[in-house]
């Protein structure tokens, strides 16, 4: 993915953009080449993202906790100084809270294409079963 020539940036994933992803755990380790710091934003209960995120081998540098997402963008932005703040979502209601903190918005099927990545098929209802299952635990 370009970067526009510059590494020093945060990059924030919404967790339904994680989840439309074929492999988040690549997706990652990929932009960790070419941002400084990358993480994962949500509404959902913390123990929601944590669970996703192991499952997924994720090693994020910043998880939204208990705060929401707009809330978490901007704690994210005052803790992480970098030229850039990518907010990667999946809907105009992601673009809106982007526009609200100051962050910058990329649709996550923009981002795939650009960076490589490759979008999960939602064939795989096992893995879906699977997580739906397992919310409860932390």
């Amino acid at each position: 993915m370009d970067s526009g020539g510059s590494s020093d940036m945060t990059l924030a994933f919404e967790l339904k953009a994680l989840k439309v992803l074929a492999d988040p755990n690549a997706v990652f380790n990929n932009a960790r080449q070419w941002t400084e710091y990358v993480g994962v934003v949500s509404e959902k209960p913390t123990y929601v993202v944590t669970n996703f995120t192991r499952k997924h081998r994720v090693r994020q540098d910043f998880f939204s906790g208990p705060r929401g997402v707009e809330e978490s963008l901007e704690n994210i932005a005052q803790q992480f100084d970098t030229e850039r703040h990518v907010f990667v979502g999946v809907d105009d209601e992601d673009a809106a809270v982007a526009a609200e903190t100051g962050w910058e918005f990329l649709d996550v099927e923009d981002a795939a294409e650009a960076a490589g990545w490759t979008l999960a098929t939602g064939e795989d209802e096992s893995e879906q079963t699977e997580e739906a299952t397992r919310d409860d635990w932390p």
